[in-house]
């Protein structure tokens, strides 16, 4: 079973897109940040987002879910 994330893609001007991804678009994504360049279809949870690479500001992943209470660990 894949592993979806939280992860916030921030772009220049301010905008932030939030999205549920698998792991390996995901770092298939960082790597493409790094070339930056062009355009790139990431699939999300939510079906597919094309993204102008040149306006990738950052990339956020979310880190342990939150809980409520506490915890045993």
């Amino acid at each position: 079973m894949a592993t979806m994330q939280r992860a916030e893609i921030g772009l220049v001007g301010g905008q932030v897109v939030s999205v549920r991804i698998d792991e390996k678009p995901l770092a298939a994504l960082r790597k493409e940040v790094e070339r930056g360049d062009g355009w790139h279809d990431l699939e999300t949870d939510d079906g597919t987002l094309a993204l102008d690479l040149d306006k990738v500001v950052f990339i956020r992943i979310a880190g342990s879910p939150h809980t409520i209470g506490f915890s045993g660990d």
